[in-house]
């Protein structure tokens, strides 16, 4: 009896360590706040503020982001909320993301080294945003058109930079 309850323990941890490390690659960025500024493409500015936390006993990542809350880019407030999960059906983590527009962004997530790729649609056409890992208080942050490794048109790159 006491052999099936140790590899009944071992089965059971395995089981949540594993789900945990679907989510891993949030790690850095989780419990922490991280900071942007800069301009989109088309001359508009941009500015997010955004806190990482697990949920759900480490099953969900969920954020939640200050921006321009009006089209005159001139009110900061809650902007977006946003869910990141592992889907066990497609065996990928997705992710959804609302806005205070009454917006729903959804894609894939992944990561490639320490980098972290979204990749969704968006007013028809295949967007990507890149966390790009420089250090554990710092991320390159790109968004436009990525394709076979490439960045094809950028309409955002500015930094993510971790407050202290």
């Amino acid at each position: 009896m006491k052999n099936v309850f140790v590899i009944l323990l071992f089965f059971v941890s395995i089981k949540v360590f594993s789900q945990d490390s679907k989510l891993s690659m949030f790690g850095n960025l989780v419990e922490k706040t991280w900071r942007a500024e800069g301009n989109w493409g088309d001359g508009s500015k941009f500015v997010q503020e955004i806190k990482f936390e697990y949920s759900l006993d480490s099953t969900l990542v969920i954020t939640n982001a200050i921006g321009f809350v009006d089209k005159e880019q001139t009110k900061l407030g809650k902007r977006n909320h946003g869910i990141r999960q592992f889907d066990k059906e497609s065996n990928s983590i997705k992710f959804w993301e609302f806005d205070v527009f009454g917006g729903l962004t959804e894609g894939v997530v992944f990561s490639k080294d320490k980098n972290i790729i979204y990749q969704y649609e968006y007013g028809g056409s295949n967007v990507t945003d890149m966390w790009e890992y420089v250090n554990d208080s710092t991320y390159n942050f790109k968004v436009g058109n990525h394709k076979d490794g490439v960045w094809k048109q950028l309409y955002l790159s500015t930094q993510f930079i971790e407050v202290k």
